[in-house]
């Protein structure tokens, strides 16, 4: 495929998805009818952004609680087989010896897919040694944990358009549009 067509199939899937979150802003916007309180909403509902109760993502529903800590130690710890303390003491002191001192400059530009990879590789290796368990059974770890968080995110996309299909914002074909782009990891899913 051209690079050309290629990037005018990526717009066009864009324009699909920002038409579609436009039509969904404007239908809520032209709903004036009143809710009438109901029994079931006796409780005071979260604040707009916040988690539902028993929801452990953070605020917006992206990323685990724990203010941006990275990775989950307690499905690490059942990933690896080790105890969540272990796991999560490890973790700190691998971010603290990896994190650049508080003088060092910060780089302005994001970093390269080779520097990406180097961190990485240095996060896996530095981890390993703290926990005593190879590098292999880290790494497979923590790719196990991001293929189930690509899945629950798909799953979690289609509950959302399979919504939209039904309330008439979007078309299945849109669907499928969609979800093409997100694994093909243009809406933050599928490879990269």
């Amino acid at each position: 495929m051209s690079k050309l067509s290629r990037s005018v199939k990526v717009a066009g899937v864009a324009g699909v998805v920002a038409v579609a979150a436009g039509i969904g802003a404007s239908q809520a916007l032209a709903d004036t009818t009143t809710p009438t309180p109901s029994a079931s909403s006796a409780t005071s509902p979260a604040a707009p952004g916040a988690p539902a109760a028993g929801d452990d993502r953070g605020p917006g529903g992206h990323g685990p609680r724990g203010g941006g800590r990275g990775a989950d130690a307690a499905a690490l710890a059942e990933e690896l087989g080790l105890t969540e303390a272990k796991v999560q003491a490890a973790l700190d002191s691998v971010r603290d010896a990896l994190t650049p001192a508080d003088g060092a400059a910060r780089p302005t530009t994001p970093p390269t897919e080779a520097e990406r990879a180097a961190r990485e590789k240095a996060r896996v290796t530095a981890l390993a040694k703290a926990l005593g368990v190879s590098e292999a059974k880290v790494q497979a770890a923590f790719d196990a944990l991001e293929a189930d968080h690509k899945a629950q995110r798909r799953t979690d996309l289609t509950t959302r358009i399979d919504a939209a299909v039904e309330a008439g914002t979007l078309t299945a074909a849109d669907k499928a549009s969609v979800l093409k782009a997100f694994d093909a990891g243009v809406l933050g899913g599928g490879r990269r």
